[in-house]
């Protein structure tokens, strides 16, 4: 891949994804598979005036070794000096970037059963320190191609060649030809704009339907309001979390959510394929699920804890998004969740409250908003979807139509 187009997304990435502030340190995550791009995202850091930037360098192989080889307790267990990286995190607040190239089959023939547990006994012991970060620190996730990834979704040609065409996809879908910056300045004023809109409509709940079975109705928090693109944490510093992303999300209410849900791309969880799976809710909560694959992990994945089983995030994108007309399965989920509509099972976001920096973590989920361990995107968009908006006085408000935007 041609180095300026390298050097020009390195520079969107860090500019407006990550966004540091002059003297903030940065901490990106990263495996093995792009090493030099990993140096020319840092430098970038660095001329953006990042006082420090350290790579926590990740390996799937090595993971899954951990996985088979090490003992449940083990694997569950928190060392003294994970505790002490994660208060210097809270004091910190370095801003965060995670360089995804993860394999979708990485973590395929460990004891997911295990895995699962030996997280749940970690999370509690996590979460103090998460939830003292929550919207205090920029935070972005990027792709890059790993070998084992291209492959998947360009099988039968070269490894080299593969690596290419994932390139190719993924700086067209994070639209970082021509102008980059300029791009991301205009689609966030496209996404902002709808984003009030929806927000004028005060909707109460959203209905789906679709003719592959999906037949659903989620209530939405009275305070919720839609969010997308640009953001800002608590201290005023804008920064974009996921690029590419298309998607104009709320947090729905927590207990309000009835009927089936039917996905329309493989998820990938873990290193496993979910594929060909639907969703029914009773009262908010997932009670029935079945998988043509992947059923296990499916009933794994709601399981997880108490608010795993109920849903986080409505995200609306167009049938007509970039990335749904590249034609690619990316296996990945920052970018197969922005082809079309999805939903995420698990933590919901608070700032998809309106003012919510005035209330407490106790009063948010009060409102509706719900926490759990996971936050797992699933994609339900495809070409005869439709959406309609409910509002209070008992309106009906076409929000989708055949996959796409009514306004």
């Amino acid at each position: 891949m041609d180095n300026t187009r390298l050097k020009a997304y390195a520079e969107l990435i860090v500019k407006k994804g990550l966004n540091p502030d002059p003297g903030q340190e940065v901490i990106i995550l990263a495996a093995l598979d792009q090493p030099e791009f990993v140096r020319l995202v840092a430098e970038e850091c660095y001329r953006a005036g990042a006082a420090k930037v350290t790579v926590d360098w990740q390996d799937m192989p090595l993971n899954k070794l951990a996985q088979l080889y090490q003992t449940e307790e083990k694997l569950g267990s928190i060392e003294d000096w994970e505790i002490e990286k994660l208060k210097w995190r809270v004091e910190k607040l370095p801003a965060f970037l995670w360089l995804d190239s993860d394999d979708p089959d990485g973590m395929d023939g460990i004891d997911q059963g295990k895995r699962a547990r030996a997280q749940m006994a970690r999370f509690p012991k996590i979460k103090p320190y998460r939830d003292a970060m929550e919207n205090r620190f920029q935070w972005c996730i990027a792709g890059v191609p790993g070998k084992e990834w291209a492959c998947k979704v360009f099988p039968g040609i070269s490894a080299e060649e593969a690596v290419e065409k994932l390139w190719e996809a993924i700086l067209t879908t994070a639209r970082a030809e021509g102008d980059p910056i300029a791009n991301w300045e205009e689609h966030n004023r496209v996404i902002h704009e709808r984003c009030s809109a929806l927000n004028d409509y005060k909707f109460i709940a959203l209905e789906y339907q679709s003719s592959n079975g999906t037949d659903f109705r989620v209530g939405l928090m009275e305070q919720g309001i839609f969010a997308g693109g640009a953001e800002k944490d608590l201290s005023g510093r804008i920064f974009n979390p996921n690029i590419p992303s298309e998607e104009i999300f709320t947090s729905p209410k927590r207990g309000e959510a009835e009927g089936v849900l039917v996905s329309t791309k493989p998820l990938s969880w873990q290193g496993s394929l979910i594929e060909n799976f639907s969703i029914r809710f009773e009262k908010g909560k997932a009670v029935e699920v079945k998988a043509e694959k992947g059923q296990e992990a499916l009933e794994r994945m709601i399981a997880m804890d108490e608010g795993a089983a109920y849903l986080g995030e409505c995200a609306l994108i167009g049938w007509d998004s970039p990335i749904n007309r590249t034609g690619i399965l990316f296996y990945s989920t920052l970018y197969d969740e922005n082809a079309s509509c999805h939903v995420a099972l698990g933590r919901g976001f608070e700032n998809c409250v309106a003012d919510y920096d005035k209330y407490s973590q106790e009063q948010l989920r009060a409102m509706g908003v719900n926490d759990s361990m996971i936050h797992v995107d699933f994609m339900i968009g495809c070409r005869d979807l439709n959406i309609t908006g409910i509002t209070a006085d008992g309106r009906k408000i076409p929000v989708f139509r055949f996959g796409e935007w009514c306004f």
